[in-house]
């Protein structure tokens, strides 16, 4: 029996859903559980396995296609069963001539019609080569260029009294295409938070810098032991969460949340680390940050960060969070304001390490120093908290021994 392939529930509140990439195509055979298609929301990337072992019959939504919950995307094909195309598809009516059908609207994807409508050339004249029969970009290019009338011949010029400067030649081989590629639904919720953050905080930003020496020759001390006693590297993060978590403790105002005619205070520390993922750049939550080991921060983070990059984050890991720590030193920068998370009051942004002169005991020293920058709402924290949470972070990262590594 031929089984239908629906839109799974993937998140409370969310009832549409922008079809990715299909993993298998139409034909080809599944087993029990595999990957069928990712399916993506405005938080998350979710998979949709295989109920069965079997084979996929037939898409009904092509990628960059929107569905909604519950509805069918395609059918699935069990092992051992019929072919389901002839007994699916009614037979045609009988005619006296037969004539091509034009292609219905439905079958034309929205990049294609896009592209139809500015050529003004008909659905009908193009040929579908996507997955069921669909108009693709590429169908309705073709299209168009088959539709669009020679280019009129010039007359030639009169000749002119006197040879007029030879006219600047345009560069072999460039071109100017540009391509439409839809939105993703995560993507849009990325933007969407960041305008809302802009419009409804009221964001500042303070710096302070950090010498990181101390960090390093710890790190460098005890790297190959912490590795072997907990089967994972020591990395920076961890010891910017432990100290964010006290920096915390000491100003709860960048830990709290404006909920108007109310603050509400939080006695617990859910930290939000920025990652690259497959659709961009998530936030997966450390829960109760307060209670972990610098090796379980560790083993956490890289866990985020694996699952990130292959979009199976779980959508309940990437809400909450009271505080959040993004590190732009990774891909090089060397200074930015990072805008809150909403409804968080506070996000903290490390950068890149560089070696720079430095005053230590009046001589001149080259030490590795970072930027630090806290961008908070003034809602709720003033310089004065801002400048404190700074501080406390750079006096635990330049002494870490006070919290207390365990190796």
């Amino acid at each position: 029996m031929t089984i239908e392939l629906k839109v799974p529930e993937v998140g409370e509140s969310i009832t549409e859903v922008l079809i990715g990439t299909w993993k298998k195509r139409e034909g080809e055979g599944v087993a029990a559980d595999d990957s069928v298609v990712e399916i993506e929301s405005d938080k998350a990337t979710v998979e949709l396995p295989a109920p069965a072992a079997g084979t996929i019959s037939r898409i009904l939504k092509a990628s960059g296609e929107k569905a909604i919950v519950g509805e069918v995307i395609g059918y699935l094909e069990p092992a051992g069963a019929a072919a389901p195309a002839a007994a699916r598809t009614p037979p045609a009516a009988p005619a006296a001539t037969p004539t091509p059908a034009p292609a219905p609207a439905a079958r034309v994807m929205p990049a294609a019609a896009r592209v139809l409508g500015e050529a003004g050339v008909p659905a009908a004249a193009a040929s579908g080569t996507g997955p069921g029969g669909r108009i693709t970009k590429t169908d309705a290019l073709q299209a168009a260029s088959r539709a669009a009338p020679p280019t009129p011949r010039q007359p030639p010029a009169a000749p002119a009294a006197k040879a007029a400067a030879a006219p600047l030649s345009p560069v072999a081989g460039g071109t100017r295409d540009e391509r439409y590629v839809l939105i993703s639904p995560i993507r849009r919720r990325i933007a969407e938070r960041l305008v809302e953050a802009q419009h409804q905080a009221a964001l500042l930003t303070t710096f302070n810098e950090v010498d990181m020496s101390a960090v390093m020759a710890l790190r460098g001390k005890f790297k190959d032991q912490f590795l072997e006693r907990y089967g994972v590297k020591l990395g920076f993060m961890s010891f910017f969460v432990r100290a964010a978590v006290e920096a915390l403790r000491a100003v709860p105002q960048v830990n709290a949340e404006y909920r108007d005619p109310h603050v509400v205070y939080r006695d617990y520390y859910d930290i939000g680390i920025a990652v690259g993922g497959g659709k961009g750049l998530v936030v997966p939550v450390i829960r109760n940050a307060e209670l972990l080991s610098f090796a379980q921060i560790e083993q956490t983070i890289g866990e985020f960060a694996r699952r990130a990059a292959e979009n199976k984050l779980k959508l309940e890991e990437l809400q909450g969070g009271t505080f959040t720590i993004s590190n732009g030193g990774v891909y090089g920068s060397m200074l930015s304001t990072p805008i809150i998370n909403p409804p968080q009051s506070g996000i903290l942004g490390l950068h890149a390490i560089q070696d720079r002169p430095m005053a230590v005991g009046g001589q001149v020293v080259v030490r590795p120093m970072m930027y630090l920058a806290l961008s908070y709402d003034h809602r709720l924290v003033d310089g004065r908290e801002a400048v404190t949470f700074l501080k406390r972070i750079k006096d635990t990262i330049e002494d870490p021994t006070r919290l207390m590594l365990e190796v």
